[in-house]
Protein backbone atom coordinates (compact mmCIF):
# COMPACT_ATOMS: atom_id res chain seq x y z
CA UNK A 1 0.00 0.00 0.00
CA UNK A 2 0.86 3.73 -0.28
CA UNK A 3 2.26 5.82 2.18
CA UNK A 4 0.81 9.59 2.25
CA UNK A 5 3.00 11.98 3.18
CA UNK A 6 1.96 15.66 3.99
CA UNK A 7 4.41 18.46 3.90
CA UNK A 8 4.07 21.53 6.28
CA UNK A 9 4.73 24.57 8.86
CA UNK A 10 3.78 24.96 12.01
CA UNK A 11 1.33 27.55 11.92
CA UNK A 12 3.05 30.29 13.27
CA UNK A 13 2.07 34.02 13.29
CA UNK A 14 4.86 35.58 10.82
CA UNK A 15 5.88 32.23 9.86
CA UNK A 16 3.24 31.19 7.64
CA UNK A 17 0.97 32.41 4.97
CA UNK A 18 2.78 35.53 4.70
CA UNK A 19 1.50 36.38 1.58
CA UNK A 20 -2.10 37.00 3.20
CA UNK A 21 -0.84 39.95 5.47
CA UNK A 22 -2.42 42.39 4.43
CA UNK A 23 -5.52 42.28 4.95
CA UNK A 24 -5.24 39.58 7.33
CA UNK A 25 -2.90 40.44 10.18
CA UNK A 26 -0.17 37.32 10.77
CA UNK A 27 -2.14 36.22 13.72
CA UNK A 28 -5.31 35.43 11.06
CA UNK A 29 -3.05 34.13 8.81
CA UNK A 30 -1.87 31.47 11.18
CA UNK A 31 -5.53 30.43 12.00
CA UNK A 32 -5.95 30.15 8.55
CA UNK A 33 -3.04 28.16 7.96
CA UNK A 34 -3.86 25.54 10.83
CA UNK A 35 -7.44 25.49 9.62
CA UNK A 36 -5.96 24.72 6.38
CA UNK A 37 -3.63 22.00 7.98
CA UNK A 38 -6.46 20.44 10.17
CA UNK A 39 -8.93 19.39 7.50
CA UNK A 40 -6.27 18.40 5.01
CA UNK A 41 -4.82 16.05 7.81
CA UNK A 42 -8.36 14.98 8.97
CA UNK A 43 -8.76 13.96 4.66
CA UNK A 44 -5.50 12.07 5.30
CA UNK A 45 -6.00 10.32 8.45
CA UNK A 46 -9.68 8.48 6.89
CA UNK A 47 -7.70 7.31 4.16
CA UNK A 48 -6.73 3.46 3.87
CA UNK A 49 -2.86 3.72 3.58
CA UNK A 50 0.05 1.96 4.35
CA UNK A 51 1.72 4.96 6.73
CA UNK A 52 1.14 8.48 7.02
CA UNK A 53 3.93 10.76 7.81
CA UNK A 54 3.33 14.24 8.59
CA UNK A 55 6.69 16.18 7.77
CA UNK A 56 6.43 19.17 10.11
CA UNK A 57 8.58 22.22 10.01
CA UNK A 58 8.20 23.78 13.48
CA UNK A 59 6.83 22.07 16.82
CA UNK A 60 4.04 20.34 16.69
CA UNK A 61 0.54 20.89 18.23
CA UNK A 62 -2.69 19.29 18.56
CA UNK A 63 -3.72 18.49 14.91
CA UNK A 64 -2.54 15.36 14.03
CA UNK A 65 -4.75 12.55 14.77
CA UNK A 66 -3.86 9.38 16.23
CA UNK A 67 -1.92 7.19 13.06
CA UNK A 68 -0.15 10.10 12.25
CA UNK A 69 4.31 9.78 12.15
CA UNK A 70 6.12 13.69 12.94
CA UNK A 71 9.06 14.29 11.03
CA UNK A 72 11.09 17.16 11.78
CA UNK A 73 11.53 18.13 8.07
CA UNK A 74 15.23 19.03 7.18
CA UNK A 75 16.83 22.29 6.24
CA UNK A 76 17.61 23.57 2.59
CA UNK A 77 15.24 24.71 -0.10
CA UNK A 78 11.58 22.98 -0.33
CA UNK A 79 13.27 21.06 -3.03
CA UNK A 80 15.71 19.29 -0.71
CA UNK A 81 13.00 18.98 1.61
CA UNK A 82 10.30 17.39 -0.43
CA UNK A 83 13.55 15.15 -2.02
CA UNK A 84 14.10 14.29 2.01
CA UNK A 85 10.57 13.61 2.27
CA UNK A 86 10.28 10.66 -0.15
CA UNK A 87 13.22 9.10 1.36
CA UNK A 88 11.18 7.69 4.43
CA UNK A 89 8.91 5.88 2.23
CA UNK A 90 9.88 2.04 2.08
CA UNK A 91 7.47 1.55 -1.05
CA UNK A 92 5.00 3.92 -3.11
CA UNK A 93 4.02 7.52 -1.67
CA UNK A 94 1.73 10.03 -2.37
CA UNK A 95 3.25 13.51 -1.02
CA UNK A 96 0.80 16.18 -0.61
CA UNK A 97 0.98 19.91 1.19
CA UNK A 98 -1.20 22.33 3.49
CA UNK A 99 -2.24 24.69 0.85
CA UNK A 100 -5.12 22.55 -0.67
CA UNK A 101 -8.02 22.14 2.26
CA UNK A 102 -10.27 21.32 0.13
CA UNK A 103 -8.51 18.21 -1.41
CA UNK A 104 -10.87 15.13 -1.00
CA UNK A 105 -10.29 11.25 -0.64
CA UNK A 106 -11.18 11.30 -4.56
CA UNK A 107 -9.00 13.71 -5.87
CA UNK A 108 -6.15 11.34 -4.21
CA UNK A 109 -8.12 8.41 -5.29
CA UNK A 110 -6.37 6.99 -8.65
CA UNK A 111 -2.88 7.41 -6.65
CA UNK A 112 -4.19 5.39 -3.92
CA UNK A 113 -6.27 2.47 -5.86
CA UNK A 114 -5.20 -1.30 -5.81
CA UNK A 115 -3.69 -0.83 -9.05
CA UNK A 116 -2.40 2.48 -8.98
CA UNK A 117 1.09 1.29 -9.56
CA UNK A 118 0.82 -1.44 -12.43
CA UNK A 119 -0.97 1.61 -13.97
CA UNK A 120 1.13 4.40 -13.87
CA UNK A 121 4.97 5.22 -12.06
CA UNK A 122 3.99 8.78 -10.93
CA UNK A 123 1.09 11.14 -10.38
CA UNK A 124 1.07 14.37 -10.41
CA UNK A 125 -1.78 17.04 -8.83
CA UNK A 126 -1.45 20.33 -11.08
CA UNK A 127 -1.78 23.65 -9.14
CA UNK A 128 -3.67 26.41 -11.02
CA UNK A 129 -0.66 28.70 -10.38
CA UNK A 130 1.40 27.10 -12.57
CA UNK A 131 2.56 24.44 -9.61
CA UNK A 132 1.50 20.98 -7.87
CA UNK A 133 0.01 19.75 -4.68
CA UNK A 134 0.74 16.43 -4.95
CA UNK A 135 3.68 13.96 -6.27
CA UNK A 136 2.72 10.33 -6.12
CA UNK A 137 5.90 7.84 -7.09
CA UNK A 138 5.89 4.04 -7.68
CA UNK A 139 9.33 4.25 -6.57
CA UNK A 140 10.69 7.21 -4.61
CA UNK A 141 14.06 9.12 -6.20
CA UNK A 142 15.40 12.29 -4.43
CA UNK A 143 16.77 12.82 -7.36
CA UNK A 144 13.38 13.69 -9.32
CA UNK A 145 12.89 16.88 -6.83
CA UNK A 146 16.21 18.11 -6.32
CA UNK A 147 17.63 21.19 -8.38
CA UNK A 148 13.38 21.44 -9.09
CA UNK A 149 12.87 25.40 -8.79
CA UNK A 150 9.89 26.09 -6.42
CA UNK A 151 7.17 28.49 -5.96
CA UNK A 152 7.08 29.74 -9.43
CA UNK A 153 5.06 29.74 -12.16
CA UNK A 154 6.91 27.13 -14.13
CA UNK A 155 7.83 24.97 -11.04
CA UNK A 156 5.09 22.50 -12.46
CA UNK A 157 6.09 22.54 -15.97
CA UNK A 158 9.91 21.77 -14.56
CA UNK A 159 8.74 18.69 -12.59
CA UNK A 160 6.89 17.41 -15.28
CA UNK A 161 9.65 17.38 -17.09
CA UNK A 162 12.08 15.76 -15.44
CA UNK A 163 9.23 13.16 -14.51
CA UNK A 164 9.45 12.96 -18.33
CA UNK A 165 13.18 12.66 -18.22
CA UNK A 166 13.30 10.10 -16.17
CA UNK A 167 11.14 8.10 -18.63
CA UNK A 168 8.02 7.62 -16.02
CA UNK A 169 4.86 7.19 -17.17
CA UNK A 170 2.89 9.35 -15.18
CA UNK A 171 -1.24 10.31 -14.34
CA UNK A 172 -2.23 13.70 -13.53
CA UNK A 173 -4.55 14.17 -10.55
CA UNK A 174 -7.21 17.14 -10.72
CA UNK A 175 -6.30 20.57 -10.55
CA UNK A 176 -6.69 22.26 -7.78
CA UNK A 177 -6.42 26.20 -6.41
CA UNK A 178 -3.67 26.35 -3.77
CA UNK A 179 -4.42 28.60 -0.70
CA UNK A 180 -1.27 31.49 -1.29
CA UNK A 181 -3.19 35.29 -1.64
CA UNK A 182 -6.65 36.85 -0.16
CA UNK A 183 -8.49 35.76 -3.46
CA UNK A 184 -7.41 32.13 -2.41
CA UNK A 185 -9.54 32.21 0.80
CA UNK A 186 -12.96 32.75 -0.48
CA UNK A 187 -12.40 30.55 -3.52
CA UNK A 188 -11.06 27.73 -1.97
CA UNK A 189 -13.28 27.91 1.40
CA UNK A 190 -16.48 28.36 -1.20
CA UNK A 191 -15.15 24.40 -2.19
CA UNK A 192 -15.45 22.84 1.12
CA UNK A 193 -17.66 25.19 2.63
CA UNK A 194 -18.17 22.55 5.94
CA UNK A 195 -14.40 22.62 6.62
CA UNK A 196 -12.34 24.04 8.80
CA UNK A 197 -10.86 26.15 6.53
CA UNK A 198 -14.09 27.63 5.28
CA UNK A 199 -15.48 28.24 9.00
CA UNK A 200 -12.56 30.17 9.70
CA UNK A 201 -12.45 31.94 6.98
CA UNK A 202 -15.83 33.42 7.71
CA UNK A 203 -14.94 34.11 10.82
CA UNK A 204 -12.09 36.50 9.73
CA UNK A 205 -14.64 38.28 7.20
CA UNK A 206 -14.14 36.13 4.50
CA UNK A 207 -17.24 36.45 2.01
CA UNK A 208 -17.81 33.09 0.72
CA UNK A 209 -20.31 33.14 -2.65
Amino acid sequence: MTALLVIAKAPVPGRVKTRLTPPYTPTEAALLAEAALADTLATVAALPVARRILFLDGDPGPWPAPGFEVVPQCGGGLDERLAAAFTYADGPALLIGMDTPQVTAEDMAPALAEDAWERRDAYFGPAEDGGFWALGLARPDPALLLGVPMSTAATGREQRARLRAAGLSTEDLRVLRDVDTADDVAAVAAMAPHGRFASRAVDLGAVIA
